[in-house]
């Protein structure tokens, strides 16, 4: 073991990581690797250089060579690998938990109904067409992940009046557009026309590594239809290693044996399942069969606030069911199986020499740190670290690694967001969190009299208008790209099913007044008697939730 470690500790990795400037650090602390072994180092020291991991020794050990003088910063916590969100609409986030109506059986009998476009895609609509907004929404929905401890999402994506579309990408890693060639980019839309194509679907599948994709949202036999028209001649299935599917609520035992003989995986969101449709995947099927299991939270409107409220909702649904994962099964769905979904398990979701520096510390150095994490509030989250970046945390640790920035308090404890990025988007860099909050705020609250920007006053040929980037949000317009495959089954088409009944020409809803969604449930008095209201969720997810927030 002792000449394992020393082994660990002599390896420098040599790969590209942004940023490549990045100082020699230590961090000490107990070190949670999630590693094959699930090897937890009672007292370790992490050496981090140019954003990535050099070396990992424990204690007594020496330090790597060249970092004989660099000083440990000791966290007196524990370190986890950051936590990787693999679904959620991010753009959403700044909106208050739904109080859902009725139970659903798939997603096209919400996704149009008066109160859901009045609530939520009414609101997203008119703000994502502010461009002066959309600085404040990118900001408030980082520091959101920040905060509940995530390293890496979905991206957000913007669109152009010059009709461009591209990837925000920001201090949160972006799994579509990460720039970094050990990082391969993930799929997460596909053209309409491959969307409802078998062939065509198939081989954009095989154009990427990941592809994220909706799949089967629902319980009902409509929902499960989307999955069984994958099956495009007998035997023969439009699923490839590639693809995950998001949600996988309606799938049986049968339909996750298809998926794990074509090795495809899943994303599992329980808590937005358990809201919208009183039930959610058969992850003991899936887990049975084979399939690699990831998560995501969704949105605010129908999940939880950040992924480590979604790990408390997995630990209860795997309780309810017999248990289903371990604590430490529970956390290696954002860490290392995330990161093998994406095909970044030589990079990310584990803690070792030629990793990147992506880390969550926690207050403390419990026995059992898995359970631990599950039963953190997130004001016990005493750093963040993207790329050996310090984003977040407790004003000490910040200014030992030599870092300052804006403070804040996360349930009463103080903190430092730290958002300076010399690739940042020059729209976004100037506006700080507490702007951010402002802005989004008040822009809510006036929602009745709130205007979109008049059209452009037309120019003299050849003289282009400003550039001007807007928020492109999910399916509230057609744009030609899908979140979903909706292939025909038995000759008839399943695309409205899949979209919902989302039409341009839909009655105008009277939007109100909304309130901006609290960043943590530490900071939301309201968020558990939200939850204890709503009447699709069990009741022990009523009243086993509010028992790991304290």
């Amino acid at each position: 073991m002792k000449d394992h470690k020393a082994q660990a500790c002599a390896g420098k990795a040599k790969i590209p990581i942004d940023p490549l400037e990045g100082p020699k650090l230590a961090l000490a602390g107990q070190i949670v690797t999630m590693d094959s072994t699930r090897r937890v180092l009672k007292k370790g020291t992490i050496f981090i250089e140019q954003g990535g991991i050099v070396g990992l020794c424990g204690e007594g050990e020496p330090a790597p060579p060249g970092f004989e003088t660099v000083s440990v910063v000791d966290t007196q916590g524990t370190i986890f690998p950051g936590l990787i969100e693999l679904h959620n609409h991010l753009s959403y986030d700044i909106l208050r938990l739904w109080n859902v109506p009725r139970k659903y059986g798939n997603r096209g009998q919400w996704a149009g109904i008066p109160e859901y476009r009045q609530l939520i895609s009414g609101p997203m609509k008119l703000i994502g067409k502010i461009s002066g907004l959309m600085p404040a929404v990118i900001r408030f929905v980082e520091c959101k992940c920040l905060l509940g401890g995530v390293t890496t999402s979905q991206g957000v994506e913007l669109f152009s009046n010059m009709g461009a579309r591209r990837f925000y990408r920001g201090i949160v890693r972006n799994v579509e557009r990460t720039g970094d060639p050990g990082l391969p980019e993930a799929g997460t839309r596909i053209p309409d026309v491959e969307a409802d194509n078998a062939e065509a679907f198939l081989a954009r599948l095989g154009q990427k590594s990941c592809f994220l994709l909706h799949l089967a949202e629902g319980r009902d036999k409509t929902a499960r239809s989307h999955f069984l028209s994958l099956e495009f001649k007998p035997g023969q299935w439009a699923i490839a290693k590639s693809l995950a599917g998001i949600h996988c609520t309606a799938l049986e035992r049968s339909d996750f044996d298809i998926m794990a003989e074509n090795s495809a995986s899943m994303v599992w969101s329980p808590f937005s399942n358990l809201l919208l449709y009183g039930g959610t995947a058969e992850v003991a099927s899936a887990r049975q069969a084979g399939v690699r299991i990831g998560i995501g939270s969704d949105w605010s409107p129908s999940g939880s606030k950040n992924l480590l409220g979604e790990l408390k909702v997995a630990h209860l649904v795997s309780q309810e069911m017999g248990g289903i994962f371990s604590d430490a099964d529970i956390v290696a769905l954002a860490t290392t199986n995330a990161a093998a979904i994406l095909q970044w398990q030589d990079r990310l979701g584990s803690i070792g020499a030629g990793k990147r520096a992506d880390f969550l510390v926690l207050e403390g150095v419990p026995a059992d740190p898995y359970g631990a994490l599950i039963r953190a509030a997130e004001h016990s989250i005493q750093l963040v670290m993207i790329n050996g970046v310090a984003r977040y945390g407790t004003p000490d640790i910040m200014s030992q690694l030599g870092v300052s920035g804006e403070n804040l308090t996360v349930g009463g404890k103080k903190k430092v967001l730290y958002l300076v990025q010399k690739t940042a988007d020059p729209d976004v860099a100037p506006i700080s969190l507490k702007k951010a909050k402002a802005k989004l705020g008040k822009a809510l609250k006036d929602l009745p009299t709130l205007k979109p920007p008049a059209a452009p006053p037309a120019t003299r040929a050849g003289i282009e208008p400003p550039l001007q980037w807007f928020l492109a949000l999910d399916e509230l317009a057609p744009t030609g790209m899908d979140v979903r495959p909706h292939l025909p089954m038995g000759g008839r088409p399943t695309m409205a099913a899949a979209r919902g009944p989302i039409t341009l020409k839909a009655a105008p809803v009277q939007l109100k007044p909304l309130q901006l969604d609290p960043m943590t449930v530490a900071d939301d008095d309201d968020f558990l008697g939200l939850v204890a209201a709503e009447k699709n969720l069990p009741d022990f997810i009523k009243q086993g939730l509010p028992l790991l927030y304290t």
